[in-house]
């Protein structure tokens, strides 16, 4: 919108001079107004590290500018504006003025705004710098160019409608004019960056669908690029400039969305204040009444401009809120129903060889969201499936805020079930800098490589712990429960499930229920039992990743139940279905061959 604002000031000037204006015709306005929106967001992509170098010198000139001019037009035309310091004069204008006054409040609010996006949202400046800035650079020279301008204003009553333009002395004109349309510029861009890490803030907090982020630099996290919300942008920033019929709406839209955000940020720093800083209630109470009941006056005050151009920005919040509500409501009912639903740690060692499932040769990595616990997804595959594979790996890929993960810290181990069971979890930690898409034979390598090394030292800590307890892997393998699947169909525990079998590429035999098939007990006395244990565990761990690699995907769907409200099925059915279907799932970046692959979905009635 800031790009649309210069591009038209642009075409305004563009058939004249400082002192003698031929106006453009509104199609031309429109015309460059476009180019400049195309180009704008055309470059995003580039990332914002690299234009950094030339934001401070650029925004530092500016705001130097318009103190220059507002010290020349004080000194030449009126300095008796100084007066409007007198709190007196705000009284005694209201007096006079009363409704009109009050109309005026919203035109005041935008006085101040847009310059925080210089600086605050650009992710360049550490926080004590945008501080000092703000206090000793843009406060001052902002206050002096508009005193400058109503100096100007005095003497010059009919120049009211280009006041700025009108101020600049003959000479600097065009200097002026083209940092003025640079500073406009990389103000649009600071929104724009501003949108993309507030997208991103509200997909790490489950508010938001999951879009593809492209970190633009590996030293401030920051900086990113969300390809989809930049030309989303473009194609709203076009549509409002095309059809809109002037910029004052334009500017009415910005300046409710401004107050709206004021108002927030003023209740969020105060829940802030009481339940994380813990301020005294009183002092808390003062800050609300105080900023608040300013905000709330200007509030009531642009609230007349909603059928002049507010209502846009306001029904492009309703949308946007409904989005986010409909998808952190479809997500939360998604994960605590992969939560209730998911194996309890009791339940698998309860089952040991008892479901009628054999082992079939290789690895299998089953990827999964949940951190904890046995997914209800691997149940249904032991309740559908005739065989699963020697090894279960539960992997869940998590990204963490900083460049790189190095490879000897990719992933964590935990096992999950006794050692017999060969079950284990991985969380693979990724970087936001990261290459995900490796090759899938890399990946694989990377991972047995870090399993092996888990288990080698999970048995120097047992070793240590305890020096002769040898391992104590049987389980009663006789029970005479049931298994309750996910979807509700009960199974039976009376024969063998999880069997192992003799030899990496041989014929797969079902142990018995009630004796286990052990190894032969170590030949040479000075070899330990825990030694021989472990050297047991990695060649089956060799054997099985000669085996192959299967990748499970699970695929968790959600959909209303036949007794719940029609709202509630609207939404779930339809609004978070087209969402989830559309978003980016969280697999998207594994690089697997589809002969490798294995792909299995579940729905879970909410």
């Amino acid at each position: 919108m800031r790009g649309c604002l210069s591009s038209s000031s642009f075409a305004i000037l563009v058939n004249g001079n400082a002192k003698g204006w031929v106006k453009a015709s509104r199609d031309e306005v429109v015309m460059i107004a476009v180019a400049f929106l195309i180009i704008l967001f055309s470059v995003q992509k580039f990332g914002t590290s690299k234009v950094g170098l030339a934001v401070g010198p650029a925004l530092f000139i500016w705001f130097c500018s318009l103190a220059g001019i507002g010290i020349y037009n004080l000194v030449k035309y009126d300095s008796r504006v100084l007066m409007a310091f007198n709190p007196v004069h705000i009284y005694y204008f209201f007096k006079r003025n009363s409704t009109k006054a009050w109309y005026a409040l919203g035109g005041c609010l935008l006085c101040a705004t847009g310059s925080e996006a210089m600086f605050a949202d650009l992710c360049y400046f550490p926080v004590r710098s945008v501080q000092l800035t703000f206090v000793f650079l843009v406060l001052p020279c902002l206050l002096l160019g508009y005193l400058g301008q109503a100096a100007y204003l005095m003497e010059n009553h009919d120049q009211y409608g280009q006041l700025f333009f009108s101020s600049i002395p003959s000479g600097a004109f065009w200097p002026v004019f083209l940092i003025a349309n640079i500073a406009a510029l990389i103000a649009s861009r600071a929104m724009t960056t501003a949108t993309f890490s507030c997208v991103k803030q509200s997909t790490a907090l489950g508010c938001f669908p999951r879009l593809k982020i492209i970190h633009t630099s590996r030293k401030f996290m920051g900086q990113i690029y969300i390809p989809v919300i930049n030309w989303f942008l473009l194609v709203v920033c076009l549509v409002l400039v095309i059809f809109i019929s002037n910029v004052n709406e334009i500017g009415n839209a910005y300046g409710i969305a401004e107050i709206g955000v004021m108002m927030m940020t003023t209740i969020l720093v105060t829940i802030v204040m009481l339940l994380i800083w813990q301020i005294n209630i009183i002092i808390v109470l003062s800050f609300l009444v105080v900023f608040l009941g300013v905000e709330l006056t200007f509030f009531s005050s642009v609230l007349w401009s909603v059928g002049d151009g507010s209502w846009i920005i306001l029904v492009f919040a309703i949308v946007m809120f409904f989005i986010m509500f409909i998808w952190n409501y479809g997500s939360k009912l998604k994960y605590e129903t992969e939560v209730k639903q998911k194996l309890s740690m009791d339940l698998m060692r309860e089952l040991g060889c008892n479901l009628g499932t054999i082992r079939a040769p290789g690895i299998g990595l089953l990827y999964n969201e949940l951190v904890k616990g046995i997914p209800a997804i691997f149940g249904h595959f032991l309740t559908t499936l005739p065989a699963i594979h020697s090894m279960i790996i539960f992997v869940c890929i998590k990204y963490v805020p900083v460049p790189v993960v190095p490879q000897s810290e990719r992933f964590l181990f935990r096992r999950v079930c006794p050692k017999s069971y060969h079950i284990f979890r991985c969380i693979a930690r990724y970087g936001y800098k990261d290459v995900r898409k490796e090759n899938h034979q890399t990946f694989e390598q990377l991972l047995i490589e870090s399993l092996e090394k888990f288990i080698r030292r999970e048995a120097q800590e047992r070793s240590l712990e305890s020096d002769g307890d040898g391992d104590t892997d049987s389980e009663d393998e006789s029970s005479s429960g049931v298994l309750i699947a996910p979807n509700g169909s009960v199974y039976s525990l009376g024969v063998p499930l999880l069997a192992e079998y003799k030899g990496t590429r041989g014929p797969i035999t079902e142990a018995s229920t009630s004796e286990e098939v052990r190894p032969e007990p170590p030949s040479d006395p000075t070899v330990s039992d825990t030694e021989h244990s472990l050297e047991r565990e990695l060649s089956f761990i060799r054997k099985a990743k000669e085996s192959g690699v299967v990748y499970l995907l699970g695929h968790g769907d959600i959909r209303a139940k036949k007794n719940s409200w029609f709202i509630k099925k609207l939404m779930i059915n339809y609004f978070y279905a087209f969402l989830r279907k559309n978003c980016r799932r969280g697999i998207a970046n594994l690089s697997v061959p589809h002969s490798h692959l294995m792909q299995v979905g579940m729905t879970y009635m909410v």
